[in-house]
């Protein structure tokens, strides 16, 4: 079992930075590869980055590159997501996930999410 608990997020101006953070609950935090994902008022949830177990791969969507970085901390049980030059766009509740060991590419656990407000 996996829990996952995101934190850091909150009200910026366009053009701001926040990082969120998702610590985990697991005994075997560092065998998971881990998401973040967003959705937006009215909008489905989308893919935001993604992260190997090791750390030694990423990935970002699109919308985020060049913007996001994904990093983590398995010492620490810890998931994080550095957002600069951020955009009204980018106002949604954030959520970090954990892929699924036998089915890689899908999703097994979920946090709560943390709300990410930009004003313009």
């Amino acid at each position: 079992q996996v829990q996952l608990v995101e934190s850091g997020g909150g009200l910026v101006q366009a053009g701001g930075s926040l990082r969120l953070s998702c610590s985990a609950t697991a005994r075997t935090f560092s065998a998971y590869s881990m998401g973040w994902f967003r959705q937006a008022p009215g909008k489905e949830r989308e893919f935001v980055a993604a992260i190997s177990w090791s750390g030694g791969a990423t990935y970002n969507a699109d919308s985020v590159k060049g913007r996001f970085t994904i990093s983590r901390d398995n010492a620490k049980n810890t998931v994080y997501l550095q957002m600069n030059n951020l955009k009204p766009e980018d106002t949604a509740v954030y959520y970090c996930a954990a892929e699924s060991l036998a089915s890689p590419g899908n999703y097994d656990y979920w946090g709560q999410g943390t709300q990410v407000t930009v004003s313009s």
